[in-house]
């Protein structure tokens, strides 16, 4: 079945994700294993694994009064270094296509729905 090694041969099918640098290579495989088990659930037909297309979610946000906790506090400037953390954890998301480009509000600026929550 392997031509390669067998850990090798289980990145390669789950290239587009990453794991966790504290996981030895014995954790990885076995992680994998599990995934590769659960392939319906990981995947459509053999896709990639963690790369699901046409499994829509509907999300429910209450924009009604009394407005959610959230939805009450006034827009704040973050950080530099948290700013950078969150383009970070965006671009993420936009690479495993969890999220996408939907609006733009300002000319030449694109902006995710991360970024239409945030304000």
């Amino acid at each position: 079945m392997f031509n390669k090694h067998p850990l090798e041969y289980f990145l390669n099918e789950f290239k587009e994700g990453q794991f966790s640098a504290n996981l030895t290579s014995k954790q990885k495989l076995s992680l994998l294993k599990i995934l590769r088990k659960n392939r319906p659930a990981c995947a459509i037909g053999e896709g990639p694994l963690g790369k699901i297309r046409g499994h829509d979610i509907e999300l429910y946000l209450d924009v009604e009064r009394p407005y959610p906790p959230m939805l009450r506090r006034p827009p704040y400037p973050e950080l530099l270094e948290s700013r950078k953390e969150i383009e970070k954890h965006i671009n993420e998301l936009l690479d495993m296509d969890v999220i996408r480009k939907t609006i733009i509000y300002k000319e030449g600026i694109s902006h995710t729905n991360a970024d239409c929550l945030s304000r």
